[in-house]
């Protein structure tokens, strides 16, 4: 599930990538599908290398080995400048958010002391209030609303209500001070808190603080980990993952042998004498089929002995040889393991290798190392 996770993102940043390159949007879909195709591929290319490489098929592992570099070149680049992009837009909009919430925080700040600085005032509705009662004396009318004060008492009239238009201008002013603070304190409450350290990188100057770099170069090495880790493993981790499975032991089954039935000669009629059926022959219903390449280096090749043993790998190479000098085309590694172990040789798991047990190579020292790895593990 993890090299798939890995080989999904690789190939949608492959996609990406593929999709900038085109011209027009059909352009672009086909370097996009081709890209991801080319990054899927990539995920498959070790099986059939390290195939070739089992069957001594140099050439084609060297193609698929060649066609393996272009791919993962491909796709490396791809996931390098998806990885940058990422970074750079990640660091960006935090420094944007970082300096958002520095000019909020003045801006509070500014208006917090606006308001402190402001003189003693009453609520700006008791003010306004104060007002229109003025503006209701016969005084507001005689000194033409205060414009035209000629007499002591209007004079002290006009100079109360320009008292109170005053500190109606304070109140209200007040008012969007008290708004303006209201207002900042709920946008620096929608930031997150991210926002509030001064660091548009922290894992990166935390990691240029203890290794001694700058953050720019570990900034560009944290780029190529993530990339190599995407890439590695969606190229390797099927590979990987599969070399472990046990998707070629197939237990052999015993093959009966046939029957054999002994006809003796009846002793009164000894002049007669029965034809050579008439003596220990098989019978066997089925007609002759013939052997098959397996069956026929057994034959030549392999050996019974108890206590014996040799390992499936070393036991293919011989069958390679064998094919080899006869001039055959070896079958593969799984169809092989399962036709040999058809024959009724059973195998078995010694010291982390699968043995073939009760056998050994005729012609081969590989089973000798068998016998004393067995021997020692005994």
């Amino acid at each position: 599930m993890a090299a798939a996770i890995l080989l999904i993102v690789s190939a949608a940043m492959n996609w990406k990538f593929g999709y900038t390159l085109g011209k027009s949007e059909f352009e672009s879909q086909l370097y996009g599908g081709a890209s991801a195709a080319a990054d899927c591929f990539k995920a498959l290319l070790p099986f059939f290398i390290f195939a070739a490489l089992r069957n001594r098929s140099y050439s084609q592992a060297l193609g698929g080995a060649l066609l393996f570099v272009v791919c993962f070149s491909y796709s490396l680049s791809s996931s390098l400048g998806f990885a940058a992009l990422n970074r750079a837009d990640t660091t960006s909009q935090r420094v944007l958010k970082v300096e958002t919430h520095a000019d909020l925080r003045s801006d509070l700040e500014r208006a917090r002391t606006a308001l402190t600085a402001l003189p003693e005032h009453r609520p700006s509705g008791t003010v306004a209030g104060e007002i229109e009662a003025f503006k209701q004396n016969g005084r507001w009318l005689s000194s033409g609303e205060c414009a035209n004060a000629t007499a002591t008492k209007s004079m002290t009239y006009c100079e109360s209500y320009f008292k109170l238009k005053a500190e109606l201008a304070v109140a209200e002013q007040a008012d969007k001070l008290d708004a303006k603070v209201t207002q900042l304190r709920t946008e620096l409450g929608d930031l997150t808190s991210e926002a509030a350290t001064k660091a548009s990188d922290p894992q990166s100057q935390m990691l240029a603080g203890l290794t001694g770099y700058k953050t720019e170069d570990v900034q560009t090495a944290l780029t190529v980990l993530i990339a190599l880790l995407v890439e590695l493993g969606a190229s390797l981790g099927f590979y990987t993952a599969f070399s472990y499975w046990r998707i070629f032991d197939v237990k052999g089954l015993p093959v009966s042998e046939p029957v054999r039935v002994a006809m003796p000669v009846p002793a009164f009629a000894p002049a007669q004498r029965l034809p050579a059926l008439a003596f220990e022959e098989d019978i066997d219903l089925k007609p002759a089929q013939p052997k098959t390449d397996a069956e026929l280096y057994f034959d030549e090749r392999v050996g019974r002995e108890n206590g014996s043993s040799v390992t499936a790998l070393a036991l293919y190479d011989d069958y390679c040889q064998w094919c080899e000098a006869k001039g055959k085309q070896p079958l593969g590694l799984p169809i092989f393991t399962r036709r040999f172990s058809d024959l009724g040789v059973q195998k078995a798991k010694v010291a982390g290798r699968i043995r073939y047990m009760d056998v050994r190579l005729l012609f081969s020292t590989n089973d000798d190392d068998g016998l004393r790895e067995l021997s020692a593990v005994s």
